[in-house]
């Protein structure tokens, strides 16, 4: 490969596969898009993406976001908020449950909040480096099997 080439390298002899952004496809899926076209719809309930893109034909289907998104809200939200209730603490002693009143809303909505585009993040992640069926080779074995439905 030439230098200052910007395609990617053939795939196992084959032709080579179409460039996929890594942050732009992540970004579109944290703003509830789909990760290949942009324009097109990524969810039909808060956290059941579609089956296709209705504005390009993307299967979405497939995908596999099972427990990376939730790990991430923990991650992120433990942090944010243990940090905020430190802080609170020094400068505004209160008893237990007050705090609890304070934080456990927060911590809830906050959650209920960040979970729909992480997960949609996830999503554009696994488009991204074609993972889970969305490298588009029937060779890859166990990725293209029939919808069940759920």
């Amino acid at each position: 490969m030439e230098a200052g080439s910007t395609q990617e390298p053939t795939r196992f002899g084959g032709e080579a596969l179409p460039e996929r952004r890594l942050g732009q496809s992540i970004k579109r899926g944290l703003l509830n898009t789909c990760p290949a076209c942009g324009s097109g719809k990524l969810f039909r309930a808060y956290l059941k993406p579609v089956d296709n893109c209705a504005a390009c034909g993307e299967e979405m289907f497939h995908h596999r976001a099972d427990d990376l998104p939730p790990y991430l809200v923990i991650i992120v939200l433990g942090h944010v908020l243990l940090g905020g209730f430190m802080m609170t603490d020094l400068i505004f002693p209160a008893s237990d449950w007050v705090h609890l009143t304070i934080w456990v809303p927060i911590a809830i909505i906050t959650s209920l909040i960040t979970i729909q585009p992480i997960k949609g993040g996830v999503i554009g992640l696994q488009w991204a480096l074609r993972m889970h069926g969305f490298g588009g080779d029937a060779s890859e074995p166990g990725e293209f099997r029939q919808k069940t439905g759920s």
